[in-house]
């Protein structure tokens, strides 16, 4: 079958992201040529800057090289300016002569920097800032010049100011505002940012206008003259007043345009066989010149390219962070407020800090931050997803750390660590390494720092601290979207709710026939889908999916915990915590039988052998014969439990005996992630019912239960659901609490997110109002588990174990 041929006019960010996403989506669809005017590949023009500045050099910000293009079989035609397209013919004209013929065009032609109209803007010395031409120009000048003057003091104006002054060269900002960046900031967090830049070195003339630039006789530009009659010294004159939408072949192929090129929210121009995505594009009579809302563009325009039809661009919420080392700054939203807002301020002028926030409707609108922006991410979530923040709002200057179990929001810790600190427990990967790949490489989604560094591919524990990183790092150009919103992975733009949904509507039973039915981009999926899918599948349809053993994670296939040595560790069941003489004595042979490094008692009361070999595991398990104690997987861990009633003098109920029963009644269960429980005979609590995912606590006239508990990286206490009389009623409630979270949590989603995203009002009338709902979820999770069993010893039984387990691959995350 041939082709269709695509063609995209103009190299840049938004443009190369768009084929990156078609390319996940369609990758067969079309012949691609890119017309680019320039002589590099796509490179991340967010870090000129720090070019600029000597932090960085022009290889390091290369997002495609060639080979890139090579391997996808894109045609790239360098120092090839596109310079007319003949949509009667469907032809793009270049430079040179030659055409290109398309059945679908993609114009991605960027902005241009707007040059003031004033005598002098053609001497030699006079430039704009938008690409690495631009910037070495800058970096040549600061070699043999001393005076420096950036007209404009935006983003760009103040990052082209420091980066000259850190080239050695004098430099003065001129800009028409009262305070600097205006648009990002308000007056009082534009002084202190004008303060700590002077501090630096810079000059400032505000509330001046430019009038002429003169020549020193032989057509280079000497010095600035200004309204007042005034005049400076000026070898090198950047004008960073702003950028226009470059709209000058579309306007001359008759495509409408008005304050850049018109697009619908499927990024398509009046011309439906000719598309436009980036800073060119006015979608709903705006013209984004930050990179996440034309990322957002990108994904939506590639659905579109990919035929596949159902996405749709909206707008998008804006964020600023500035790119000066050592100046912290940050700002989003309608930070100025207006009629119905409220203001909220914290000034420090002395320490160099100020926040404010600007509350709507009990709603988070603004934020602009100076001097302290660690809450910056968070506060851009709140604003872009709308949370109501009247519960917090005592708490809401102080950020995501003050709130405490309150809040219910996780604890941002990625500021406060250091370089050295660890983030990726399974993969070893340190906070140093991520930022670094997320600068050198222009990463700007979890999914693309997961695959340059690792971290949060595996168990994905540490995602949440992964995209604080990310936000962190780029602001407001980090590719984040709340779980329910975000697609599985790159091989799908469904997100995890759509994708259980399909499941149950078209009851489909295998991986193959679930990425068939739903479009999978890539044939045999990733390692972040697979075992998504595998999980949802049975779950769905207990008894009747078919359970892939490769699409599980190495842990769970391995029934045992991979160590960052390359050995396991194994955890025998023992129900409640509770063993005998037998049980020890043969943990005890097995531990001499294999040298077994280290015997160590757990923290849910289990015993953990460490640093057995590989090859030891299966023999292990078959002399330990004991139950799976399932310590690895994403499901039933343990129920620990106090002595109970039984022995201790405070003990009201036997918590013994019911964690036994909990904990064989659940035996074999997987989940969307790990659950644990435990039961404490009376409030002193001392099985630490209060931080599991079910917390069960005796009292004199019965139990109470607690629900979404997490001891992990921030520690979440558990909400109390109820309180029953009978061991039997609190079967049945953790149950039917246990079934609902497999049936409609995202896979690694634990409790407490799960709580957080439905609402503890949602989960009290589903299993405490409805009756017949509660009963139903717990007769469905026991009908589930009846096709569960001990993977171990059914391996050994059927005499495959060692050669089954020979297919295991070390060290993979799946």
């Amino acid at each position: 079958m041939n082709k269709l041929k695509l063609v995209m006019i103009g190299n840049g960010m938004a443009g190369v992201r768009t084929l990156e996403e078609l390319l996940k989506l369609n990758p067969d669809l079309y012949d691609i040529t890119v017309f680019g005017a320039e002589p590099h590949p796509n490179y991340n023009r967010i870090l000129l800057s720090p070019v600029l500045a000597g932090e960085q050099t022009f290889d390091e910000i290369v997002l495609n090289p060639l080979d890139w293009y090579a391997e996808h079989g894109i045609r790239l035609l360098t120092n090839c300016k596109a310079v007319d397209i003949n949509r009667a013919r469907r032809v793009v004209i270049g430079a040179d002569g030659s055409e290109v013929e398309y059945d679908r065009l993609l114009i991605a032609t960027g902005s241009n920097p707007f040059i003031l109209p004033i005598p002098g803007k053609d001497l030699e010395g006079v430039i704009g800032y938008r690409d690495i031409a631009d910037t070495q120009t800058m970096i040549d000048t600061a070699l043999t010049h001393r005076h420096a003057v950036v007209i404009g003091g935006g983003l760009l104006g103040l990052e082209a100011a420091n980066g000259l002054k850190l080239r050695g060269m004098d430099v003065t900002v001129v800009h028409r505002g009262d305070w600097l960046l205006e648009r990002q900031l308000d007056e009082t967090a534009g002084g202190l940012l004008q303060q700590a830049l002077e501090s630096r070195g810079l000059v400032f003339r505000l509330n001046t206008n430019t009038t002429s630039l003169m020549d020193n006789g032989e057509g280079r530009v000497c010095a600035v003259q200004f309204s007042d009659g005034s005049v400076i010294p000026a070898d090198l004159v950047v004008m960073a007043a702003g950028i226009r939408p470059n709209t000058e072949l579309a306007e001359r192929a008759g495509i409408p345009c008005d304050r850049g090129i018109l697009v619908s929210d499927t990024l398509q121009t009046y011309d439906p066989r000719v598309y436009a995505v980036g800073e060119c594009v006015s979608h709903r009579g705006i013209a984004y010149g930050l990179v996440a809302p034309l990322f957002d563009q990108a994904k939506v325009c590639a659905n579109h390219l990919a035929m596949l039809g159902f996405s749709r661009y909206q707008g998008s919420v804006t964020s600023t962070k500035l790119k000066v080392t050592g100046i912290d700054l940050f700002s989003a939203g309608d930070f100025m407020g207006g009629e119905g807002t409220e203001t909220i301020t914290l000034s420090d002028p002395i320490g160099g800090v100020y926040k404010k926030l600007v509350v709507k409707d009990d709603v988070l609108v603004g934020a602009c931050l100076y001097g302290d922006t660690a809450d910056g991410g968070w506060y851009f979530r709140q604003i872009r997803e709308n949370h109501n923040v009247s519960e917090i709002r005592d708490h809401l200057m102080f950020g995501e750390n003050a709130l405490g179990d309150s809040g219910h929001l996780g604890q941002n810790k990625a500021m406060a660590m250091s370089d050295d600190m660890e983030v990726c427990g399974c993969n070893g990967v340190c906070k140093g390494n991520i930022v670094k790949s997320i600068q050198s490489h222009g990463l700007f989604s979890v999914d693309d720092v997961k695959k340059h560094t690792k971290a949060g591919s595996s168990c994905g524990s540490c995602t949440g601290l992964v995209e604080q990183i990310l936000l962190n790092t780029v602001g407001g150009a980090a590719d984040v979207k709340p779980k329910s919103e975000k697609a599985v992975c790159g091989c799908t733009e469904l997100n995890h709710g759509q994708v259980r949904l399909a499941i149950r509507e078209q009851k489909l039973l295998t991986i193959a026939q679930a990425m068939s039915a739903m479009g999978w981009s890539t044939p045999n999926g990733c390692s972040s889908c697979r075992p998504a899918l595998n999980y949802y599948l049975i779950s769905t349809w207990p008894g009747e999916a078919k359970d892939d053993p490769q699409s599980r994670f190495i842990n769970e296939r391995a029934h045992a915990n991979i160590q960052k040595d390359g050995t396991f560790s194994v955890v025998p069941r023992m129900f409640g915590g509770v063993t005998n003489a037998a049980e020890l004595r043969r943990i005890a042979d097995v531990a001499d039988k294999y040298q077994v490094p280290l015997v160590k008692v757990t923290g849910g009361q289990r015993i953990d052998l460490l640093g057995i070999r590989k090859e030891d595991l299966p023999a292990v398990w078959k002399d330990l014969d004991m139950p799976d104690g399932h310590a690895y997987g994403k499901s039933i861990r343990t129920v620990k439990t106090c002595v109970g009633k039984e022995y201790c003098r405070f003990g009201t109920q036997n918590s013994t005996q019911l964690g036994i029963d909990i904990e064989k009644a659940l035996f074999g269960m997987y989940s969307p992630h790990k659950v644990k429980l435990a039961v404490s005979a009376c409030p002193r609590n001392c099985a630490e019912s209060g931080i599991k995912d079910v917390g069960i606590i005796g009292v004199d006239s019965g139990w109470e239960l607690y629900v979404g508990g997490n001891g992990g990286i921030k520690t979440e206490a558990g909400e109390f659901f109820t309180k029953v009389k009978t061991a039997e009623e609190v079967m049945e409630y953790s149950l039917a609490f246990i079934e609902l979270y497999r049936q409609e949590a995202f896979y690694l989603e634990r409790t407490v997110h799960y709580m957080q995203r439905v609402g503890l009002e949602y989960l009290k009338k589903t299993i405490l109002e409805d009756e017949s709902r509660r009963k139903a979820l717990h007769q469905q999770l026991l009908y589930a588990l009846s096709f569960e069993g001990d993977g171990w010893k059914a391996q050994i039984a059927e005499q495959k174990l060692n050669k089954e387990y020979q297919t295991i691959r070390l060290p993979e995350s799946v």
